[in-house]
């Protein structure tokens, strides 16, 4: 993405005035030779397996230009995801995917020196499909002889600020999986390849390494930390992506390419760019060769100067480019000819076509050993008054339906793996868990999760996953209806956040299936919308269990509440019946609430201590100022811990731009007009709920801003549920809204902050770990990204606060923490989206969210949030019916509750993945989710190890594989390039024999295994 990234002379899009020289069926176009005369060009001997044997040749003693011909193409930004392949609606972009793709190959086929990069398999396998098997089979010699090579191999490339890993996993899965059984071995990529992401996470890192990649290249990072990088001869290092994992589990060589990812100045010869081709005939009053000659061999010297070896690359392509392949090529055919010439005239340098791993091939031969990184590479500023942690946030509706969607597509791969066959071909129909997979896939593109696509692109976006959630709907019926015994109507509830769900309302009796992804059993407070009655509600067992009504005072709708309880990797089935004339109010006094009068200004001075807000359960108590109605106390009463705590929420007014800099406030910049933020409200309206089942203080702060604060029995946290929007902009004041936390921690600059949802990186308020900071922008230049939770500590006591989804966060003064919620805005920041951040949708203007906020000792305070955030990243799944079904089996008599597993996992491992992977296979993934040293107490640091023999119920482990992370290579024929940290040499593990019964995790270690099954005969 990104005109700002582009090099002068590149047009970001194709709007007026634009020049297409071969669009116009007038226009003069040399002709592609097409692809049936090109076959007989493949050279016949060159069989051998594509990797580094077949990287081009270079000289020894000489600087060797590798040039990197790719096209960078946004699985969605300004277009949507078809009109990009399809090259609909050019007016907006001048981008066609499918014909990139023709084009490139009919290029490469004319001249076997050329090579290739490509890297979105979310439009390559498109592309693959639509081939004949004459193509098909150029394409797969064209990989062979390593002409075509593949980078990074995801379906799509990433963001690392917005993504959750498992997420992250999941789709390089699935692209990696594509090439695998397309290609084999010979179409698997060596590098990473993250060219435009807005920033970089150290998770991300150990991620890829633990993929078996080799090396990792990236476009963007800090303008200062460039500088720096460039004087130190520090652009390309190792990154010790893991403080847990032990060395070089997690180290990754790291490149910083020297152009962001677009060809050097007066270098790019595509179809929407200006530059002039190259001239050699001299007799043409055109000439230019001799000139850009000289002017190439000056930019590789001066490039090269800051790099460590005799080798430097040049990325000759940018976004969407190569749809006429031949102008590239034939001006990069002339550029090598004519520079490789000049070293019969004493010149040193030698430019070849090349590829990411033939380069970093290279650089692992020159076997010098490199400095090591050992933070991240946020947040991103590509100038003074330029960060971009605004995207950390943009798009909050959107960025919670991705995180939902990831909780319902691993509730849609167990339950397609605990069924077997039968979840796919069913009673409802078929149904499919690769919609959901792929549409979540798309949802991980650094311009989707991201926020920072155009208004209708983010539809586009949505449309996809909704899309997705109805085949994995099908199947959790099918697979619930062959576990349970019972075929029932199922409904799902998709909109239960705004208390609508018309089964639950309407019906006098009904049931409830609750199903827990975890691997222990859970206890989850069920909430629903019903009609204004009593309820009876029974377990499974048909034991009447406690249970309420609740008016909610903001709207006057009726919420029944029972705690049900559901064992691991398996669900529940609770009965809902209507209690004959007797309503709530009949039947129990109404709840009380009380209203606070904090808003009128009070003749009195001294207030009764009974007049304190507060509600309690047997862990955690909470107090609120009568006055203001603001959160004021939170007390830890197992650990006998108070923190005065005052929360409130504020807005930043949105910078348009001043005499400082021009820039604006936009979906990826987040710039502040002054630094302190404005009170939404200095008070808010409390009304107190408080039953047997739950204790509540609902704060109205605004027309469009509230707050419930809750309590449900035995929790260990206070849950605040946000609802912000439709965030007002009729002042022509765009708008930056936060909640905010402060207390008087002692915290020295320090707070910490989770990537990706998995280990924490501590952060320090102005301040960059690698080198002196020159801070322009004291509140933007401190966010970054929070993906599940982010923390102060004094050491002694820390306050935590998880999150429902990504945000940007911060600590900005000492003992406080802010989370920005939502951000309306008025202005573009001028990278290339071209319209404001102004949500107009229903969808995305009004959002509502939870904070968990957690106050425990700092040597116990892992525990909590790890299995805490683990509870809310995969919440239970309700399923609904009416309750009269038919029997699976005839003979078989129904069951209300199953699970998955024979025993429950210890609570430090997590059951990542468990999701069909053949016929008669499954991918399971099992992380060891506490970090070295976290557990200061007891022992969820340590080591532990599993039996996976019985492990579960559903079926029996006959075989079991190891993998790398992506399940794209045999754990024990995997290796990496070897690199040599200057920390000292690093000893590549050996692979232990594989015993199912004894498999051992390290913190933070994930294992990656297939599983040959045989499911359990249906009753």
């Amino acid at each position: 993405m990104g005109a700002r990234a582009r090099p002068l002379g590149v047009r970001a899009g194709g709007g007026p005035g634009a020049a297409w020289p071969c669009t116009s069926s007038r226009a003069l176009c040399p002709p592609l030779p097409p692809l049936s005369f090109l076959f007989l060009l493949l050279a016949a001997p060159s069989v051998r397996a594509a990797g580094y044997e077949t990287c081009p040749t270079v000289k020894p003693n000489m600087l060797n230009v590798h040039l990197l011909a790719h096209t960078h193409d946004d699985v969605g930004w300004l277009k949507t995801v078809d009109q990009y392949f399809y090259g609909i609606h050019n007016r907006i972009q001048h981008a066609g995917v499918q014909y990139i793709l023709d084009s490139v190959i009919s290029s490469l086929l004319a001249d076997p020196t050329r090579r290739f990069v490509y890297v979105e398999m979310a439009f390559f396998s498109r592309w693959w499909h639509q081939q004949t098997n004459a193509t098909q089979d150029v394409v797969r010699d064209l990989v062979r002889q390593g002409r075509l090579e593949f980078a990074n191999g995801g379906w799509v490339m990433n963001d690392e600020a917005a993504t959750h890993y498992g997420a992250i996993i999941d789709q390089m899965t699935l692209g990696l999986r594509f090439l695998e059984d397309t290609f084999g071995n010979d179409g698997r990529p060596r590098v990473a390849w993250h060219i435009d992401p807005f920033g970089h996470s150290r998770e991300q890192a150990s991620l890829f390494a633990q993929m078996g990649f080799d090396g990792f290249f990236f476009g963007r990072l800090d303008y200062q930390d460039k500088l720096v990088r460039k004087m130190k001869l520090e652009m390309e290092q190792v990154w010790r992506g893991s403080a847990s994992l032990k060395p070089p589990t997690a180290d990754l060589f790291t490149s910083v390419l020297p152009n962001n990812y677009n060809p050097p100045e007066n270098l790019c010869w595509d179809v929407v760019c200006a530059d002039k081709p190259i001239v050699d005939d001299r007799r043409s009053p055109e000439y230019n060769a001799e000139d850009l000659v000289d002017y190439f061999l000056k930019l590789a010297k001066d490039q090269g100067e800051f790099y460590r070896t005799n080798h430097t690359v040049m990325t000759m392509g940018s976004d969407f480019q190569y749809e006429n392949a031949n102008m590239w090529f034939k001006n990069l055919d002339k550029l090598i000819q004519l520079v490789n010439a000049q070293q019969a005239n004493g010149s040193r340098v030698n430019v070849l076509y090349s590829t990411p791993a033939c380069y970093l091939w290279e650089l692992n031969k020159a076997n010098l050993t490199w400095s090591v990184k050992r933070d991240d590479f946020f947040p991103y500023a590509d100038g003074p008054h330029m960060f971009w942690t605004g995207y950390f946030t943009s798009r909050p509706a959107l960025k919670r339906y991705e995180r939902l969607s990831y909780n319902f597509l691993q509730v849609c791969n167990q339950l397609e793996a605990l069924a077997g066959p039968s979840a796919n071909m069913g009673p409802y129909g078929s149904g499919d868990s690769a919609p959901l997979n792929e549409a979540m896939a798309v949802l991980q593109h650094h311009d989707a999760v991201s926020g920072t696509s155009k208004q209708h692109v983010a539809n586009d976006y949505a449309r996809q996953l909704a899309a997705g959630w109805e085949p994995c709907e099908v199947l959790l019926s099918n697979a619930l209806a062959r576990l349970s015994g019972s075929k029932e109507e199922f409904t799902f509830c998709r909109n239960l956040n705004t208390s609508q769900c018309p089964l639950s309302q309407t019906s006098k009796s009904f049931q409830v299936t609750v199903y827990n992804p975890l691997g222990r059993k859970v206890n989850w407070m069920v909430r629903l919308p019903v009609s204004k009655h009593m309820f009876l509600v029974k377990d499974p067992s048909g034991a009447v269990v406690p249970s309420d009504v609740v008016t909610m005072p903001s709207s006057d709708i009726q919420e029944l509440l029972f705690s049900a309880s559901v064992p691991a990797l398996g669900f529940s089935i609770y009965s809902v019946t209507q209690v004959p004339g007797r309503s709530p109010r009949a039947d129990r006094p109404e709840p009380r609430f009380q209203k606070s009068l904090s808003w009128i200004k009070s003749s009195s001075r001294v207030r009764p201590s009974s007049r304190v807000l507060t509600i309690q359960n047997e862990y955690i108590s909470a107090s609120f100022d009568p006055d203001t109605g603001l959160l004021v106390e939170m007390k830890n009463l197992e650990q006998d811990l108070l923190l005065p705590v005052r929360q409130a929420f504020y807005w930043y007014n949105a910078s348009t731009g001043n005499t400082l800099s021009s820039q604006a406030s936009g979906a990826y910049i987040f710039r502040p007009s002054r630094q302190t933020p404005l009170f939404i409200s200095r008070w808010a309206q409390t009304r107190l709920v408080k039953t047997a089942l739950v204790q509540e203080v609902h704060q109205n702060f605004s027309a469009w801003c509230s707050q419930v604060v809750r309590l449900y029995p035995g929790q260990r946290h206070l849950e605040l549920e946000w609802t912000v929007g439709p965030i007002p902009v009729g002042d022509d004041w765009g708008k930056e809204v936060i909640s905010r936390f402060d207390t008087a921690l002692e915290t020295k600059g320090l707070f910490y902050t989770d990537s990706n949802g998995r280990e924490i990186l501590e952060r320090r308020r102005d301040y960059r770990p690698t080198w002196k900071l020159n801070q322009t922008e004291p509140v933007a230049g401190n966010y970054y990204p929070v993906n599940t939770r982010i923390y102060i500590t004094d050491g002694n006591m820390q306050l935590t606060v998880l999150t429902d989804r990504s945000q940007g966060g911060s600590s900005l003064s000492d003992g406080s923490i802010e989370l920005m919620v939502h951000r309306r805005l008025l202005r573009d920041d001028d990278r290339g989206v071209g319209e404001p951040l102004l949500e107009t949708s229903e969808s995305g203007l009004w959002v509502r969210g939870r904070h968990l906020v957690l106050l425990d000792k700092a040597r116990t305070a892992a525990v909590g949030h790890r299995l805490q955030a683990e509870k809310e990243l995969l919440a239970p799944q309700l399923v609904l019916a009416r309750g009269s079904g038919t029997p699976y089996h005839l003979e078989v008599a129904p069951r209300k509750q199953f699970s998955g597993l024979r025993r429950e996992l210890p609570p430090n491992v997590h059951l990542l993945t468990l999701a069909r992977w053949g016929p008669e296979m499954l991918l399971l993934r099992l992380e060891h989710q506490f970090a070295l040293g976290e557990d200061m107490v007891g022992n969820l640091s340590s080591p532990v190890t599993l039996d996976l023999r019985d492990l579960f119920s559903a079926f029996t482990i006959t075989d079991l594989k190891e993998t790398t992370l992506a399940a794209n290579q045999l754990r024990a024929k995997a290796s990496r390039l070897q690199w040599t940290p200057n920390t000292g040499p690093t000893l590549k593990p050996s692979p232990s024999r594989l015993d199912p019964a004894s498999i051992t995790l390290q913190p933070m270690e994930i294992r990656t295994f297939l599983a040959s099954v045989q499911w359990e005969e249906e009753g």
